[in-house]
């Protein structure tokens, strides 16, 4: 590896030559013409979005269009050497290096969004065996993105716990995410997130620690991200596979086709979006006989956000919404007990239905909730917001009004759009805007919306 090192910046840089040492070190001549074009072509910009995110690792900004203007010189561009490619940076965030040589899972995380950016455009995309207009054509893409990551072969024993939850959180929430991952890691189960900080870096770092004492050498900690929302939740350090699908939508369903059972810790609206997606699929009619483990929990302090949730999701989507997951407060054991029952009915299900282990086919998730959804300011003034719909479709409208503020509160599409048109206006039946509206300024009372130290400026208004 080249590097020069400059540190005559606020935020250090350092220009390097990188080749991989697990993705893509061994290619075809046409992968590696594929993977040039990148540097050139319509790709080069969300590559080096997606680059510069994962090279911030350690550092977290809330806001994606902060991270691009502390580097606005970082260029990264692929070169063909003999056996296959390489990486020229210039002007890479020096943090991602210890003296001259790259992290090394740093390192196999950059080459990994390479590998995915590029096997979407050229494999799904740009590839007739997937219709992306039907259900089973998304759901098939899904797989092959996460087959093409090796990410399958990973989750065939019927151990992988989903954990959603919030980036801004406080210490005392962080270290119970910790507590609760430890207790999985005990039990030899593994640990996917959404790759970022708080809830999503502690269930990682207990299990990591779990897995050590029971001398487990395999742990998996996988992290699903996408290109919206990377640069605000950069890769944490413990991640060991990192997967980049290509919108908010398709990795909800990596997420949960991919998981054996789901925890829930405190967030905000990013969460909320999580919470009701998932609710969205176990309420279809179809879904009624799949026993899917869902838990929601955190410490003492936190009993009252759960009252609040469970309260939201009474009043929108009804009592039988809170049939499908149960509450535990302050209880790391209790919930990784319960986590791994949940996963042994799991596993007797899909053996009875001949179902795979590592993938989750059986689940019907309806379009509503695959389509990408994009938040423009019309899209999120007609969503339909009341009741005269079946739960589950209400719990796919509902996701989409989180998922846009989610976009305006973080994304640098929906900052743009916010600063440009002012804020999104959500509007429907009344009792359901009243909720919502409880349930948001909550979230701002707690401080949920921002990570600490940054005030929260709203980029909504609830239409009463």
């Amino acid at each position: 590896m080249n590097s020069d090192i400059h540190y005559n910046t606020e935020y250090p840089v350092i220009d390097a030559i990188v080749s991989p040492k697990i993705h893509l070190n061994t290619l075809t001549k046409k992968e590696v013409s594929s993977l040039l074009s990148t540097s050139r072509g319509d790709l080069h910009e969300l590559f080096r979005k997606c680059a510069l995110a994962v090279l911030n690792c350690g550092v977290y900004i809330d806001d994606s269009k902060e991270l691009l203007n502390r580097y606005p010189s970082f260029e990264i561009e692929v070169i063909k050497e003999e056996r296959g490619i390489k990486l020229v940076l210039k002007n890479a965030p020096a943090i991602a290096f210890v003296g001259e040589k790259m992290i090394r899972g740093t390192s196999e995380n950059l080459f990994a969004v390479l590998r995915d950016i590029i096997y979407v455009r050229d494999e799904i995309k740009n590839y007739p065996k997937f219709d992306m207009e039907s259900s089973e054509g998304i759901t098939d893409a899904v797989f092959h993105i996460l087959r093409n990551a090796n990410i399958l072969s990973k989750t065939n024993n019927p151990n992988m716990v989903v954990c959603w939850g919030g980036h801004s959180i406080p210490r005392e929430e962080y270290d119970y995410t910790k507590e609760v991952g430890y207790q999985m890691g005990l039990r030899d189960m593994d640990i996917c997130t959404g790759c970022g900080p708080g809830a999503m870096k502690g269930p990682m770092k207990g299990a990591a620690i779990g897995h050590a004492k029971q001398r487990i050498s395999d742990g998996q900690y996988l992290g699903i991200t996408e290109p919206g929302i990377i640069a605000t939740e950069s890769p944490n350090p413990i991640v060991n596979n990192l997967v980049i699908m290509p919108d908010v939508e398709k990795r909800l369903e990596a997420f949960v086709r991919l998981a054996h059972g789901i925890i829930i810790f405190p967030g905000g609206v990013g969460t909320t979006e999580e919470i009701l997606y998932i609710l969205g699929i176990l309420l279809h009619p179809d879904n009624a006989s799949i026993p899917y483990p869902l838990i929601f929990t955190g410490p003492e302090r936190t009993r009252e956000y759960f009252i609040q949730i469970n309260q939201f999701l009474a009043d929108t989507l009804g009592i039988e919404a809170q049939q499908h997951y149960k509450i535990i407060i302050d209880d790391p054991v209790l919930v990784a007990n319960e986590m791994q029952a949940g996963i042994k009915q799991i596993h007797k299900f899909r053996h009875t239905q001949d179902d795979a282990s590592y993938f989750n086919w059986l689940l019907k998730i309806n379009q509503e909730l695959q389509k990408p959804f994009i938040p423009t300011h019309e899209n999120m003034r007609t969503l339909k917001l009341d009741k005269q719909q079946e739960p589950h479709l209400l719990a796919a409208n509902l996701r989409c009004a989180f998922s846009g503020i989610v976009a305006g509160n973080v994304k640098e599409e929906g900052i743009s759009a916010i600063e440009k048109h002012g804020n999104f206006e959500i509007q429907g039946a009344q009792y359901i805007m009243e909720s919502i509206d409880a349930l948001l300024k909550s979230f701002v009372d707690q401080n949920r919306m921002k990570l600490p130290g940054h005030q929260y400026t709203p980029c909504y208004n609830i239409i009463k």
